[in-house]
């Protein structure tokens, strides 16, 4: 199960993982970015913590798209 934390620790270093890919020029590992990513997907929002995220605070979040995640 996976915890608010790790939720949020998922998504902070997803961000980070992101803006590290737009700034390098190339990766030069083969299967860094799919080992990286795998792990970031491991406590990563669902669509259903999505949506009750939106219902809290619907300021801040929407309501996920239907066949999204």
């Amino acid at each position: 199960m996976t915890t608010p934390d790790e939720r949020t620790k998922a998504v902070v270093e997803t961000r980070d993982f992101l803006r590290l890919l737009v700034r390098a020029d190339e990766v030069a590992i083969p299967g860094l970015v799919q080992t990286v990513a795998a792990g970031l997907l491991r406590h990563y929002p669902l669509d259903i913590d999505l949506s009750v995220s939106a219902s809290a605070l619907p300021g801040i979040w929407a309501q996920p798209a239907i066949g999204e995640g």
